[in-house]
């Protein structure tokens, strides 16, 4: 009786095994990216998060979304995405956001660059590079401490890591002017040193979340880190893989992928709180989505072995599928915040639709899309 008892115990083990790690067909990836990008064009100024009006087309929610949605053009069979996205940064004369400093309003810069490099037009960069070559004359002299006078002129808070650093990356990458990466690497090792915890390979939103717990846990909030993992990857997207400073943005990508990999959830997706997940057992799908983005190019780009992490891919962009409803939209993104906290099925924002477009765009080429 108790052989008979393990046996059931491992069949239904191997069953659910099987079911998340259904095969992934590159023709249905790239069927499902297109519904999902169809979809938030349609309902672009649709309102979530508690918001009484749209959000500006500069802001970073939406700058999030075009990280993700240019991926999807250069895939898509047409160049109606790209002229989307083109007519935004012509409506705005390829400016950045209101803020100089902050770097929420430095997102759509990477969209910039981006339509740059499609049609090698200098005036969609050079509102961007004219800020930035005004900061580096003029650097912040601010704490990075929370709530200190003027404190996110800096990058205070992990969610920067997405926002800015991968623009500053991006003009060095064009340009080959070392100053741009030279002010980039000052800040990003200032932030990592400040909110990276060495001990659990992940990092805290801001300094407000050093040292407490909850559930008696460390409080890593999952999209958060998603930010950071997927700023990893745009950076190093855009570096010499011999350099030195390559080589620093892979130590740390290759241990929050070696953490992601112990605690991804047996659904295939990652609790908001990441280390909390008997306290937050609803799907998110931003931070999630992110996750799989880099790991998956991590695999692409022969930076992590297929065999270890390609099976957390799959279980996670499967996940990720099945909470697109039939019309397009993606369910289970959590709400603006800086937290763990709640996501419904029937809720989503456009940050989580870009995070799931970039993770569709490494998925579809790891499964043999070309």
């Amino acid at each position: 009786m108790k052989i008979f008892k393990i046996f059931m115990v491992a069949a239904i083990f191997t069953i659910a095994t099987l079911s998340q790690a259904q095969d992934i067909k590159p023709t249905d990836v790239k069927k499902v990216m297109e519904k999902v990008a169809d979809w938030q064009i349609k309902h672009f100024h649709d309102l979530y998060s508690g918001h009484t009006k749209p959000h500006h087309p500069l802001n970073w929610t939406n700058g999030a979304l075009y990280v993700g949605l240019v991926k999807w053009a250069a895939m898509a069979d047409d160049d109606k995405y790209y002229k989307w996205l083109k007519e935004i940064g012509e409506k705005y004369e390829w400016k950045l956001h209101r803020r100089k400093y902050h770097a929420d309003d430095h997102t759509v810069g990477q969209l910039y660059v981006e339509l740059y490099r499609k049609y090698n037009d200098e005036k969609m960069i050079e509102p961007t590079k004219e800020q930035f070559n005004f900061i580096m004359l003029h650097p912040p002299q601010t704490s990075l401490q929370w709530k200190s006078p003027y404190h996110q002129s800096r990058w205070n808070w992990c969610d920067a890591l997405f926002m800015s650093p991968p623009v500053w990356a991006k003009l060095y990458n064009i340009t080959g002017e070392q100053k741009y990466l030279d002010f980039m690497m000052d800040e990003f090792k200032a932030t990592t040193d400040f909110l990276f915890d060495k001990e659990e390979s992940l990092y805290y939103r801001d300094e407000g979340y050093i040292g407490k717990l909850e559930n008696n846990t460390k409080m890593f909030w999952s999209r958060g880190n998603g930010w950071v993992f997927a700023g990893l990857t745009n950076i190093m997207n855009e570096l010499n893989p011999q350099s030195k400073e390559y080589k620093y943005f892979l130590k740390i990508y290759k241990k929050m992928a070696n953490k992601l990999l112990e605690i991804q959830t047996p659904d295939g997706h990652w609790s908001m709180s990441l280390l909390g997940q008997v306290y937050y057992p609803t799907p998110e799908t931003s931070g999630s989505s992110f996750y799989i983005y880099g790991l998956a190019w991590g695999i692409n780009k022969g930076l992590l072995n297929k065999e270890t992490y390609g099976l957390a891919v799959q279980k996670g962009w499967n996940a990720m599928v099945d909470y697109v409803s039939k019309e397009g939209m993606l369910g289970y993104v959590q709400p603006i915040g800086a937290a763990p906290g709640k996501a419904w099925a029937d809720k989503t924002e456009v940050y989580g639709t870009g995070a799931f477009l970039s993770a569709g765009s490494e998925v579809y080429k790891l499964y043999g899309g070309e």
